[in-house]
């Protein structure tokens, strides 16, 4: 028996509950009766609700997010129709805010904010068959100098194989209205001493990879500095990923990133757009100049890997004005661009533009845009293949050579757009196409835009930056001047799109 389980809905295996490990890190003398069990969003609920019940739990704590709302949902059906004494608390961004979109209504208890202190009290107040006064629990904000860091509920199997997550900071000193941070406006930092002897303690069990989920990790110098000379100080090879703001690098934040050796430092830096007025109406700050030179410098003096994101659907903004966007980060950059479908999360303002930009949003988790006065429901589809196909030949670094050959000088969205179109009439999907495939209806596309043996030698290229990987016939021979024996041997998009 567990009289207390905390659990949630992992997108994936490899992920991990940082939100969990807090919770379970503040649970004070109920600590021995309390365990954390994650699963995943693709198992089975009915599976998962066994499992949770087999520890026979009075409480059990699930943290609901976005990606698993829905999923929440019918696991909280289940557990309630077989157990219907236990008691639910849920937590988490998707949970605390309301109007629910989604029926979390059999749920006991709501821990609205950060719960490391809320949770416990509740656990105590339940455990002891007192019946707290509200259903709805708005947690005060606690001191992140008093409550205790969670790191040490990473497993030893969690370090070995599954990401391990961390952070120095909370809230965002910004209001950009599509963002969840922009609600707390207050940045707290953890105390860094405790927080390095933590990391410390985490390196010598053998994490070797640490993905920072603070919102603007170079904001505060002081802190950034010593994190980042933590890791400057160990022997490669390690990996860091931190979310940086783009238009705040002073000197000497970019003399300690040039130190960092080739694949031990991910940015991910939030664009979003680079329209001043796009950007103004959803309160955003936007610092043009001092963002192209930090791009600028980073893509051409450091050997970190970048990750930009932009988005699609923002109140105001035209498929033309995202294009223009997506040239111009072409043009600084090589690094991986994320495109991303506008969502109305729970919790932020943003549904303020719906009347003035007609914006009509899915009610259905992740709540992605449908339509606005810009963007039809028909180009917002379009949109969401032309994301994936870029995933796949853009972001992958399978094509870095062959892709470019799509476009003409710097019309990288034009060019790009057209072959999306092109591609799913050949595919009809954007899912389960194989490397293979993907490398014949790239050749294939680009016969009638390019010349043959640039294209032979850009895709050979890119094909042998990994080794042992397959040359297919046609790209070794011209199989249009050696009669239709030899084009037999041509693995064609046709001939592959009956086989899958």
């Amino acid at each position: 028996m567990t009289p207390i389980l905390l659990t949630t809905l992992n997108a994936r295996y490899a992920h991990t509950a940082l939100g969990l490990r807090y919770l379970y890190a503040n649970m004070h003398e109920l600590q021995n009766d309390t365990q954390i069990v994650e699963f995943t969003i693709n198992e089975q609920i009915q599976s998962i609700a066994e499992v949770i019940l087999e520890h026979t739990p009075k409480i059990i704590g699930i943290s609901v997010y976005i990606w698993n709302a829905s999923e929440t949902a019918q696991l909280i059906e289940i557990l309630k129709k077989v157990a219907p004494d236990t008691v639910i608390v849920l937590g988490g961004p998707e949970a605390g805010y309301m109007p629910h979109r989604v029926n979390f209504d059999r749920a006991d208890y709501i821990i609205s904010g950060e719960g490391e202190v809320a949770f416990y009290e509740l656990c105590r107040n339940v455990l002891d068959d007192i019946k707290p006064p509200e259903r709805f629990i708005r947690a005060a904000m606690p001191d992140l100098e008093a409550i205790s860091l969670p790191y040490t509920a990473y497993s030893d199997d969690d370090i070995q194989h599954r990401t391990i997550y961390v952070e120095a900071s909370r809230g965002c000193p910004f209001e950009c209205e599509f963002c969840l941070s922009s609600i707390d406006e207050k940045v707290r930092n953890f105390p860094l001493d405790e927080l390095l002897e933590e990391f410390e303690i985490l390196w010598n069990r053998g994490a070797r990879s640490f993905k920072f989920i603070d919102r603007t990790f170079n904001l505060n110098m002081t802190f950034a500095n010593r994190i980042l000379n933590f890791f400057l100080s160990k022997e490669p090879p390690y990996f860091a990923h931190f979310e940086v703001i783009p238009d705040h690098f002073p000197d000497v934040l970019k003399s300690k990133i040039s130190l960092f050796p080739p694949g031990s430092l991910q940015l991910e830096i939030g664009i979003q757009t680079l329209d001043p007025i796009i950007a103004k109406g959803i309160n955003r700050p936007l610092k043009l100049e001092k963002i192209y030179d930090n791009l600028q410098f980073l893509e051409n003096e450091t050997k970190a890997h970048m990750h930009l994101d932009l988005i699609v659907g923002l109140p105001g903004e035209t498929i033309e004005g995202f294009g223009r966007n997506l040239d111009k980060l072409c043009s600084l950059t090589h690094s991986e661009i994320q495109i991303g479908i506008l969502k109305n999360l729970s919790g932020t303002t943003l549904s303020r533009h719906d009347k003035e930009h007609g914006m009509i949003y899915s009610d259905i988790p992740p709540y992605d845009i449908l339509q606005n006065n810009n963007l039809s429901y028909v180009q917002i589809q379009k949109m969401k293949r032309f994301a994936r196909f870029w995933d796949l030949y853009y972001n992958s670094g399978n094509f870095d050579k062959s892709v470019k050959l799509l476009w003409k000088e710097e019309k990288v969205f034009e060019g790009f757009y057209a072959f999306s179109e092109w591609i799913f009439t050949q595919t009809l999907s954007t899912w389960k196409i194989s490397l293979d495939r993907q490398i014949s209806l790239l050749y294939e596309y680009l016969l009638t835009h390019s010349d043959l043996e640039l294209i032979q030698v850009s895709l050979i290229e890119d094909i042998n930056t990994t080794p042992g990987r397959r040359i297919p016939y046609f790209l070794t021979h011209d199989v249009s001047k050696e009669g239709p024996k030899s084009a037999e041997k041509q693995v064609t998009p046709k001939r592959q799109a009956k086989r899958t």
